[in-house]
């Protein structure tokens, strides 16, 4: 395809998406329902074609934020869908009082990303009123989704949340958490009786395993037992991490959200001191020295999980690294560039846990790809930015709009398609930005 056919295949892709009463789903038939850090980046992409949509999507998120703050992974708008599990009567999130049910939605949350795309959309149409509105609107909504991470998801106040359940991550079946479910002992008949749909629709050795399952169906029973955000999850959960690249987009929204209130002349005291923390302890915590690279902190183990993976560049989007630290990511992402290895894969490819194939554990994301690409820009390294760039147009435009790719050049010429979701929103909108700025 010409870059012109790209772009215009990416925009039928986003228009075949949207849904009333106004956001969009990942992908038709794999994901029916909205996404929430699979919006923000989506608003990013329609903020080229159609600034009211980009607009418009994140609104109707946070349609889902709960009393506590938290906006929700999933915002069921459609009660009639049942293409999808776990659907919204599987979650019940009537356990928790504060929980919407006009829409329903999930009882988990996703990466804060809010923050950053309404500064991306602010910077993009600076002097347009409806822009303004709707950032001055959401300002402190978004605001507060980062309160309910830095109460519920962080009691012992270091300025690092934690995740309980792997979905939570985006990074559904990394083998960074493989030692942390383990833990889990399934009871097996303790467990709710239920039927996997996303096998149905994509390839099984694509997507998480049935024992993995049944662990993620045990964390979400552990969740409604606390009312998703009870201080229960913290005591009994044998899942609790601070994770990579959770606590660096909630530090990278930090500051976007500092610097749109400094704008608008908003108190941004609070969120000053989240950040000074927050930047502080990650640096203190997940800088693991002897891999060189930023990892995850499992809490019930007491440990660094010493595993090198996708979260840690998104450091550099956030701005957290140090020169020293961007320059030895940069040189890794070089080294597996020059190893003929498209960039950036999701997991080690010398790990003997990695697969090529298989969800988180080892393909390449556009999403991702858009973050990094941020990130070597904001250090310098224009050079590794366009490789990353690069390789994200030339597989979307190789392989298609899918939800993932193989990150091996040695396979390339054996495949004909993408892996996941087919006509996938993201995929297409971080095309469309990549290509447009």
């Amino acid at each position: 395809m010409t870059k012109q056919e790209l772009l215009q295949t990416a925009r039928e892709t986003l228009e075949a998406n949207w849904r009333a009463p106004g956001f969009s789903v990942p992908s038709g038939r794999l994901y029916p329902f909205q996404w929430n850090w699979d919006s923000g980046f989506t608003s990013i992409g329609n903020a080229h074609i159609n600034p009211q949509r980009a607009l418009r999507e994140m609104e109707t998120l946070f349609t889902g934020q709960w009393a506590n703050g938290m906006v929700p992974h999933i915002i069921f708008h459609s009660e009639k869908e049942t293409t999808y599990f776990p659907n919204f009567d599987f979650w019940d999130t009537t356990v928790n009082a504060g929980a919407p049910q006009r829409p329903k939605t999930s009882g988990i949350t996703q990466p804060a990303v809010h923050g950053f795309v309404l500064e991306h959309l602010l910077n993009t149409f600076p002097d347009d009123a409806a822009t303004i509105a709707t950032v001055k609107a959401l300002f402190p909504r978004v605001v507060n989704s980062h309160r309910f991470l830095y109460i519920y998801r962080d009691p012992e106040r270091e300025g690092l949340m934690f995740m309980y359940h792997p979905w939570e991550t985006g990074r559904d079946n990394s083998p960074l958490w493989d030692a942390s479910m383990d833990r889990i002992v399934i009871d097996k008949g303790t467990l709710p009786a239920y039927t996997r749909q996303d096998t149905k629709i994509a390839a099984a050795d694509e997507r998480p395993t049935a024992d993995q399952y049944d662990r993620y169906v045990h964390q979400l029973e552990l969740g409604k037992r606390n009312g998703y955000d009870g201080p229960g999850i913290f005591a009994e959960s044998e899942i609790l991490i601070q994770d990579t690249l959770m606590n660096a987009l909630l530090i990278k929204s930090n500051a976007s959200l500092i610097r749109i209130g400094q704008r608008f002349g908003f108190d941004v005291g609070e969120l000053e001191e989240w950040q000074q923390q927050s930047t502080r302890a990650f640096q203190q915590k997940l800088w693991h020295e002897e891999l060189q690279t930023f990892v995850p902190y499992d809490v019930r183990a007491g440990a660094q999980i010493a595993e090198r993976e996708i979260g840690s560049f998104t450091a550099l989007s956030a701005g957290i690294a140090s020169d020293k630290q961007a320059k030895i990511l940069n040189d890794y992402l070089q080294s597996l560039h020059d190893r003929g290895f498209y960039l950036c894969p999701s997991f080690d490819p010398d790990s003997p846990h990695f697969d090529s194939r298989r969800y988180w554990r080892g393909p390449i994301w556009p999403h991702m790809n858009w973050l990094i690409h941020d990130g070597l820009k904001n250090y310098g390294f224009g050079k590794m930015a366009e490789v990353v760039r690069n390789d994200a147009i030339h597989l979307i435009r190789e392989f298609g709009f899918y939800e993932y790719f193989d990150c091996q050049k040695n396979t390339a010429p054996d495949l004909t398609q993408g892996y996941g979701g087919d006509q996938f929103s993201w995929t297409a909108a971080c095309l469309i930005d990549l290509i447009e700025t």
